[in-house]
């Protein structure tokens, strides 16, 4: 029984290890660093207007560039 519910356990974990961080984990961090932003700029409109957008496209570019990076040349 104890085998079983490890056995579970683990696949879960695997799951959700899969479905949130998958190939790109920089995408996972960018995701809870806009997040947390977004938390700490509550207060402030004007401030997570202009900042949340600049930050996503920020991380989204590094990205862009980082893949272009890892690509196999043709």
């Amino acid at each position: 029984m104890t085998d079983a519910l490890g056995r579970a356990l683990r696949a879960f974990g695997h799951f959700w290890w899969d479905f949130l961080v998958g190939d790109t984990p920089e995408l996972a961090v960018a995701t809870g660093v806009i997040v947390a932003v977004a938390f700490l700029v509550d207060s402030s409109t004007l401030v997570g207007v202009i900042a949340l957008p600049l930050l996503a496209a920020a991380f989204l570019v590094l990205s862009a560039l980082r893949g272009r990076r890892r690509a196999p040349r043709a």
